[in-house]
């Protein structure tokens, strides 16, 4: 059986690794550019397996399949098989906006307990580290529905570009060797683990050869059967065995029983311009729809730098207390429907002032309980036909949960992480939730992965980034920078800009700005601490953009690379 898979997948590969080789040298930043499509992601071996994809007769989709996989290859540390995502698709033949969840399910024998110690303390570590961390993944399905619903090509041939870099290896990059150092003690208590990404026990530096032979037949299994490949049969049992074996608690049922579900995406209109967003249990939708929200009644557009990014910060500090409160997977609880209305938004705004900042404390004194009645990767594509995806994937902190499911290749992720462990406890990233994210069996946790669309009158803009908690405050950031003309230079859309400009960050809890290293004046550091703001400058830049944007005027297709992607891992 393996002879036979290995044999269809090389005879699938044969004929795209000379092109694919070509368009990688052609493709060093991670874009590429093809007539009037566009694709731009966080690696150029990506990036030119979803050009490849195009040239053979494929659309947007079957270039995201071919994209997601050699990023799981070519990224191990932020994405994979073993992970999950939200797809955000637009489709042109009839206009369409959807989003494909492949977000990862709690295991059906998790409990709201299983991360406290007898005395109810938290044991965080068991929610990043190890088989008990990892949720079901969602990625291998989402894939496979993506190509069955909306794509042209079969399955085995947008997998092909993805399988040939897996059994015949890769140079690793920078990013590669500063994560598995990160990760290299996590990396070595897995034997499967540490004899696949790391060498001869430690990390690997720049150039070092990684091959993944068993995740190479991982997909062909998946090209071969669709779903059943990795949801069910030999594989399944295999994966089982292995999550067991290290302590974790999946079953095959669980497995057997994972679903996509297709939503309705998040729409909000800025100042003229449909902004679609990933909806729950993708936070951004509601996030940023309130802080958009709130950032209208403000002409931010003409203000001083100090000013308007004060403002700013005071909508995310909204934004993300209501995230903290009240959000989680819409299967389990119903957020309260205000939340994204112009009423509330104007409560919100409100309750501002221009010239200090707002206590995070204070908010909950403001706005009462209302009773009820997630490391990572992202890409954009656009095709000649107007299709896009704008696709956020990932299986949490840097090399998931650091273990691989036997025999597999499969590198599990650490999503339970993502659920609120206790109420009010932080995450790996600071978040803190509620009862809303709290474990439950075959739960979605909530997620911070915000692909977005920006359309108005000009274009149209396709966008996310990874970045755990400060997704969506640098997507909003994305988007005023279109919305609001900074953007914009004499020949059009600066899309460069966009995806560079400086960043800062606040997030509720902790009650601080964080800012990056070297984008900000001390002028501005001192003027916003005068207006009550506790600053605190972060260790590294973070973030990497990729974004997509399409000129109606012309029609032209443009795609940009965050230049912080190029520099190291950040997150």
């Amino acid at each position: 059986m393996h002879q036979r898979l290995t044999a269809f997948a090389r005879v699938q590969a044969r004929a795209v690794v000379a092109l694919v080789v070509l368009v990688t040298a052609l493709s060093s930043a991670g874009t590429a550019l093809a007539d009037k499509a566009a694709i731009a992601s966080a690696h150029p071996l990506a990036t030119a397996a979803g050009y490849e994809i195009l040239k053979r007769g494929g659309n947007a989709f079957d270039a995201a399949i071919a994209v997601s996989v050699a990023l799981a290859v070519v990224e191990p540390y932020a994405s994979g098989l073993g992970g999950g995502g939200f797809f955000l698709l637009h489709r042109a033949s009839d206009k369409r906006d959807v989003m494909i969840d492949a977000r990862e399910t709690a295991p059906g024998r998790a409990t709201r307990s299983m991360y406290l110690d007898a005395d109810g303390r938290p044991n965080e570590a068991n929610s990043i580290n190890g088989a008990l961390a990892a949720a079901i993944p969602g990625t291998p399905a989402g894939l496979v529905w993506l190509a069955q619903h909306y794509g042209r090509l079969p399955l085995s041939v947008s997998l092909a570009p993805a399988i040939t870099l897996a059994r015949d290896g890769f140079s690793v990059d920078g990013r590669y060797a500063s994560a598995a150092s990160a990760r290299e003690a996590l990396l070595k208590a897995n034997a499967d683990a540490a004899r696949i990404f790391l060498a001869d026990g430690v990390a690997p530096k720049e150039g070092f050869k990684l091959r993944q032979p068993q995740l190479a037949s991982t997909l062909e299994a998946l090209a071969l059967r669709g779903r059943d490949g990795f949801y069910a049969g030999d594989l399944a049992t295999r994966m089982v065995a292995g999550v067991r074996a290290g302590g974790g608690i999946w079953e095959l049922d669980d497995l057997a029983t994972y679903q996509v579900v297709e939503r309705e995406p998040a729409h909000v209109r800025y100042r003229g311009a449909l902004i679609t967003f990933a909806p729950l249990p993708s936070a951004g939708g509601i996030v940023l729809t309130e802080s958009l929200q709130i950032l209208e009644r403000f002409p931010i557009g003409s203000m001083p730098p100090v000013q308007r990014d004060h403002l700013i910060v005071e909508a995310l500090r909204r934004g993300y207390q209501d995230r903290a409160r009240y959000l989680g997977d819409p299967a389990f609880v119903t957020p309260p429907a205000r939340l994204t209305t112009i009423g509330y938004a104007d409560q919100r705004a409100a309750s501002i002032d221009v010239s200090k900042a707002t206590a995070s404390a204070e908010l909950d004194v403001l706005y009462p309980l209302i009773p009820e009645g997630d490391n990572t990767t992202h890409f954009s594509i656009v095709d000649a036909a107007g299709n896009r995806a704008a696709v956020t994937l990932s299986v949490n902190l840097p090399f998931g949960a650091g273990v691989v499911a036997g025999d597999t290749g499969v590198l599990l992720n650490d999503e339970m992480n993502d659920f609120a462990i206790a109420p009010g406890l932080p995450n790996a990233y600071g978040l803190v939730g509620n009862e809303a994210n709290a474990v439950q069996p075959r739960k979605r946790p909530l997620s911070s992965m915000t692909p977005a669309f920006v359309e108005d009158e000009r274009g149209v803009l396709v966008l996310g980034t990874p970045g755990g908690s400060r997704i969506m405050s640098m997507v909003l950031l994305g988007i005023l920078e279109y919305v609001d003309n900074a953007g914009v230079d004499k020949s059009g859309i600066d899309l460069d800009r966009i995806v560079s400009a400086p960043r800062f960050h606040h997030q509720y809890l902790p009650d601080r700005l964080e800012y990056e290293p070297g984008g900000f004046s001390a002028e501005w550091i001192d003027a916003l601490k005068a207006m009550g703001h506790t600053l605190q400058e972060g260790k590294r830049r973070w973030g990497n953009m990729q974004a997509v944007y399409v000129d109606y005027a012309s029609g032209e297709a443009k795609a940009a690379r965050d230049p912080r992607g190029k520099a190291g891992l950040l997150f």
